[in-house]
């Protein structure tokens, strides 16, 4: 190997465990403790569910995994093209890790059900609310989705924790359905999700920062 191929080589090495190090780019969620939920009337839309999902991304020093959640059930509260109020149920016991082949999809999959992280026989699923959802989002040039549309707080419960966060989110009401998407980052232990947060093991660290994706598709029944 020449030099020049093996400098290649190194720079090529170094951006690939450069892009693994950290978590995707997302806006950071604020997380406060859990905030009143006030009922608001409104015309309700029901979560589809074969078209609303959850993804996320676990990174660790050496690479990540890639997976999603099932949305069980969920609706919004619509009044005058704005929500007023809504709730989804995440279920945690469907869980799927999917970039992998099937027997490591399966042994991480088995990993994140037990005790050491979601312990899905106990806590078989996750619940969001929202407290509040405003027009637009604070201007910053740290802003990571550009094209958000409005700002929505919620309580997230997770393991019988239940947390507040806040978020950028691109949301549309039209003709009876509504949209919204968003691409956040959260700090899983502060709903004690703390296996692997030890800098100190090395290529087995696992981040505490975990990317979260959401696709909601909710329609109004006729």
């Amino acid at each position: 190997m020449n030099k020049k191929t093996l400098l290649f080589s190194v720079i090529a090495a170094t951006m690939l465990f450069a892009s693994c190090a950290d978590a995707p780019e997302a806006d950071k969620a604020e997380t406060t403790e859990a905030q009143e939920v006030k009922t608001k009337s409104g015309n309700t839309h029901y979560a589809d569910l074969g078209l609303s999902k959850v993804e996320w991304i676990g990174t660790k020093p050496v690479g990540q995994h890639h997976g999603t959640f099932e949305i069980s059930e969920g609706s919004l509260s619509v009044q005058s093209g704005t929500i007023q109020g809504g709730s989804f149920v995440i279920d945690i016991a469907s869980i799927s890790p999917d970039d992998q082949n099937d027997e490591y999809n399966g042994k991480l999959e088995g990993h994140l059900k037990s005790a050491d992280f979601f312990d899905t026989e106990k806590y078989p699923t996750a619940r969001f609310e929202i407290t509040n959802v405003t027009d637009g989002v604070i201007a910053s040039e740290d802003l990571i989705m550009k094209d958000a549309t409005h700002t929505v707080t919620g309580n997230l419960t997770m393991k019988d924790v239940t947390k507040s966060i806040t978020f950028p989110a691109k949301v549309n009401i039209a003709e009876g359905t509504v949209t919204a998407d968003a691409n956040f980052n959260i700090d899983r232990t502060n709903w004690g999700l703390v296996y692997g947060n030890d800098e100190s093991l090395g290529d087995k660290f696992i981040r505490p920062t975990v990317n979260v994706q959401l696709h909601l598709v909710a329609n109004e029944q006729m």
